[in-house]
């Protein structure tokens, strides 16, 4: 069955190669591009350890053992915000669109869980941050944090503002990024106007609510393609 992409299953099985060469670890029950292929069936399609060892003549814990290790090597490919941003700026670039998202996960028991919890989407999962060019290519995604972390934690947390002041490129959010800018006059993040029970929007304001929407419209898709 074809599931991914050979591009996919060499990246991978490169980067094991690679990195038993620095480890001067030469030898595994299976090749590399085999332990790519049962790594990617666990975690692109939920397969269970068991049965990926049972199906391959391995035990359970040495498919965990893969998975573990090529979650590490991916993970050390990902980009560093700063050097993202520098070099979106680098390219001429003006505008990042930031989100939020809850990547859905199943519920275990136990009080540890209970931080996965997300009230906004009343469900179990985990929380990524994601900046996006202005045409929805995911240029920086953050750590994994509990479902129900804030995006304006997260943000404050990954020094966000910061980086984007760092190399003078402004960001267009969500209302839920309300009072990551306090800066009235001239924000860096862009997150339109909120109206509430006491404060009704002017058409100008809904005008430009509306104008941020569709500029934000892209990270969307981002987030689309990244959970595919």
């Amino acid at each position: 069955m074809e599931w991914w992409s050979t591009r996919t299953v060499n990246h991978l099985a490169d980067l094991l190669r690679r990195h038993l060469k620095a480890i001067r670890s030469r030898w595994r029950i299976l090749p590399p591009g085999k332990i790519a292929v049962i790594v990617l069936a666990v975690l692109r399609h939920d397969q269970r350890l068991a049965d990926m060892a049972g199906g391959n003549d391995v035990s359970e814990s040495t498919v965990r053992r893969w998975r573990d290790e090529l979650i590490g090597l991916l993970a050390a490919q990902a980009p560093r915000l700063d050097r993202a941003l520098k070099k979106v700026a680098g390219q001429g670039g003006e505008v990042v669109l930031i989100d939020g998202t809850l990547i859905r996960t199943q519920r275990r028991t136990g009080r540890a869980d209970r931080r996965n919890y997300s009230g906004k989407h009343r469900s179990h999962g985990l929380h990524f941050l994601a900046l996006t060019d202005e045409n929805g290519r995911l240029i920086w995604i953050s750590a994994a944090r509990p479902g129900r972390t804030h995006d304006n934690t997260a943000a404050r947390h990954d020094h966000v503002l910061a980086n984007l002041h760092a190399v003078g490129l402004g960001a267009l959010a969500d209302l839920g990024f309300r009072g990551l800018d306090n800066d009235v006059r001239d924000p860096v993040v862009v997150t339109g106007f909120h109206a509430s029970r006491t404060h009704k929007l002017t058409p100008g304001q809904k005008t430009a609510n509306c104008v941020l929407t569709v500029g934000r419209a892209p990270v969307e898709h981002g987030f689309a393609h990244l959970k595919n």
